[in-house]
């Protein structure tokens, strides 16, 4: 299961033959098919392909927790994201391990400055942002 990851009903398929693990949205990462052809094995540069996307829509360090704390006992051998580089070898998928079960995302960033009666609003008609007297 990968529930809220990060979507509710999210699911992620793993291979025990080839220990092959499907991720769905996770680990997904921003970049050309050409570079995603190539398989990261350091993913300490490979981070910040990775960070927004995660950030934004992983719901909840709790959530990435929980599933690193199941994926950890399986035998894998590659993530393989549905988007961008699969990520592969014992070394490299420990760091992501590593780095997604500390990472800061969704729900965990929000503040009351994300709860602001708005002081102004965009004109639907000229597109400009105009100053909006509170009523």
């Amino acid at each position: 299961p990968a529930h809220f990851m990060h979507s509710e009903g999210n699911f992620h398929f793993y291979d025990p033959v080839s220990r092959i693990l499907f991720t769905g949205d996770l680990g997904v990462s921003m970049m050309s098919g050409a570079e995603a052809r190539v398989p990261v094995t350091d993913l300490k540069p490979h981070i910040p392909r990775m960070e927004g996307f995660h950030r934004r829509y992983m719901v909840s360090n709790k959530i990435l927790r929980l599933w690193t704390q199941m994926a950890r006992k399986l035998e894998i051998s590659m993530l393989v994201p549905q988007h961008g580089a699969p990520i592969m070898g014992k070394k490299a998928i420990g760091d992501f391990f590593d780095w997604i079960e500390n990472l800061m995302c969704g729900i965990d960033l929000f503040d009351d400055r994300a709860y602001q009666i708005p002081t102004a609003h965009i004109d639907p008609v000229s597109r400009q942002m105009r100053a909006q007297p509170l009523r």
